[in-house]
């Protein structure tokens, strides 16, 4: 993978890139802050949501919009933010990177450098649930709260588990959101092909980033709500020991399926996380907006120092790639829309009469092309080759046709042969070793149709008809026929493909319906044993109404258990 973020090692290059790159970063990490209050007055709006009480919800988001509080609040969200868009700027990339293997994708999540970013969008989830606990107020305004022992009857310090529980599920929601920046290549920033202003953009991706931010919130709601339930007592137990805070009996554990069967707060986890996901998606689409608009480049400089800041001379770039995509976008605007900088292309050096500006451009853009097709033509290979490996003898033939065919060069006075008698030849007879590379099976699937109308009977009007007399046309050599180019061999190869096919097809659906055949006796068993969870006693694991049933005729615990 290309490295894009790699600063430039001359000045002016650097001084380009700071232009053109930085400055846009800092006006989409601009931008995500001065939106950043009106979504937090969405936020506030929805999560002091009540529909028999309009007038005083209003007049409560009001006053809590102008609170202390919201205010610092915002500060905070506005340093989540800029810790954002620098990761944004720092982690971006313009070549997707897809993991070969699962040990590849675990090696990437386990990286140090991956690691660290975990760790920080962790403790980012953790403020941004803060301040979204703050906001909401009530039962999840702070950690400790209250609480009156049921023995000595004092008031002590107890542990706010409301507040515990929106705090790890940003934390949990931070760690998801660094995971599928990594598996679905969230830093990923691609050209668009057909440019738009930065409003309309906006306007046409926001559905969508609400979208998924809704999507995103309700998923990460569920997974960290199914792990809180089996374990959710431990860090409970831990923060309570280590900030010394007691544990209030009388209210419902949320580590329990009563607890977490609660439509409050599964509401306001989902708002939150919906707010949570909106402001990270909102500054990745701003970045994402800013950094793909286009640059127009000087085509020529008048003094020698800008010369590096010319179109020419930024294609030519190798060390940031961001840039050379830059050039490659004004060049293809400036092809379509602009005639003047055309001209400016094609103009001549004075003295000389030279095309330096066309020279320039036109052996980068053909450099490109030329590494493009050595890639495709490799690929090629790879796939024609089907992993197969030809024999000794074919190779043996090739070699020594390939010889032949150098050492005998073709003169004026012999006529050659046109290739439909070869390919005729070739098809009636016997394969011989000379001719083996020349002679195609025409019967075969990898065979063109060109080469099937030259097998064909030929027009008289056709200049293949008859000899050919030009010693500059010359045959080539089929490269995607393979070594076997029997009837036999392909029937066999044919018999074989269906096959696998077939067994590839039956193995697909045996693992289909044996996932879910799986899915639905866990979805029984789950239900079942939530449902003794539910009516059962944890002390003794008998059902509750049997126990109530036997507490009224029986006056001790033992003759209630026998």
């Amino acid at each position: 993978c290309w490295r894009t973020r790699s600063s430039p090692s001359r000045p002016h290059s650097h001084l380009v890139y700071f232009q053109v790159v930085i400055w846009r970063a800092v006006a989409s990490i601009a931008w995500s802050v001065l939106l950043l209050p009106v979504t937090t007055a969405v936020f506030v709006l929805l999560s002091r949501f009540s529909l028999f009480h309009p007038i005083q919800w209003i007049s409560e988001c009001t006053s809590l919009l102008t609170a202390s509080s919201t205010i610092f609040t915002l500060v905070v969200l506005c340093g989540v933010v800029l810790i954002t868009g620098l990761f944004n700027l720092e982690f971006y990339t313009l070549v997707p990177s897809i993991p070969c293997s699962r040990m590849a994708l675990l090696g990437t999540v386990l990286h140090p450098r991956q690691c660290v970013h975990s760790l920080v969008y962790c403790t980012m989830g953790m403020l941004v649930m803060w301040c979204a606990s703050v906001t909401i107020g009530g039962r999840y305004s702070t950690l400790g709260i209250p609480c009156r022992q049921s023995e000595s009857g004092e008031v002590v310090t107890c542990l706010n588990e409301y507040h515990l529980f929106l705090l790890l599920a940003g934390a949990f929601m931070g760690y998801s959101h660094s995971f599928l920046g990594v598996v679905q290549n969230m830093y990923y920033v691609s050209f668009q092909p057909i440019q738009q202003y930065k409003y309309p953009r906006f306007k046409g991706c926001l559905p969508m980033v609400v979208k998924c931010s809704v999507i995103q919130s309700l998923y990460s709601a569920r997974n960290f709500a199914a792990l809180y339930f089996f374990f959710g007592y431990a860090p409970k137990t831990w923060i309570s020991s280590t900030l010394h805070l007691q544990i209030d009996s009388s209210l419902q554990p949320l580590d329990s399926l009563t607890g977490l069967l609660d439509f409050s707060l599964l509401y306001h986890l989902t708002i939150s996380g919906t707010f949570l996901y909106f402001t990270w998606y909102l500054t990745v689409l701003l970045f994402r907006i800013y950094v793909t608009e286009a640059y127009s480049f000087p085509v020529q400089s008048t003094f020698t120092e800008d010369a590096v800041q010319c179109l020419p001379k930024v294609l030519a770039e190798t060390n940031t790639l961001v840039m050379k995509f830059f050039a490659l976008q004004d060049l293809a605007l400036l092809s379509q829309h602009s005639p003047s900088r055309r001209l400016e292309v094609f103009s001549l050096s004075q003295p000389g009469g030279h095309p330096h500006n066309w020279n320039a451009i036109s052996r980068e853009c053909l450099s490109l092309l030329s590494e493009l097709t050595q890639r495709l033509v490799a690929h090629q290979d790879a796939v024609a080759s089907n992993g197969r490996v030809k024999s000794q003898s074919a190779k043996e033939s090739n070699l020594m046709s390939g010889t032949e065919d150098i050492a005998e060069t073709p003169r004026f006075g012999v006529p050659l042969r046109t290739p439909g008698s070869v390919f005729k030849s070739s098809v009636g007879g016997v394969h011989s070793a000379l001719t083996a590379p020349f002679t195609p099976d025409v019967d075969s699937p990898f065979s063109s149709p060109a080469i099937r109308r030259l097998v064909g009977q030929q027009e008289p009007r056709s200049p293949w008809f008859g000899t050919v007399q030009s010693p500059h046309i010359m045959r080539r050599g089929p490269k995607l026929w393979s070594a076997s180019t029997g009837e036999t061999a392909r029937l066999k190869l044919s018999h074989l493909h269906k096959k696998k096919k077939k067994i590839k097809l039956i193995l697909h659906n045996l693992i289909f319906f044996t996932k879910m055949y799986l899915k639905i006796i866990l979805n029984v068993i789950s239900f079942f044993f939530f449902f003794w969870i539910w009516f059962c006693d944890y002390s003794y694991g008998i059902p509750v109404f049997f126990v109530n049933h036997c507490e009224k005729h029986a006056h001790t615990c033992e003759q209630c258990m026998l």
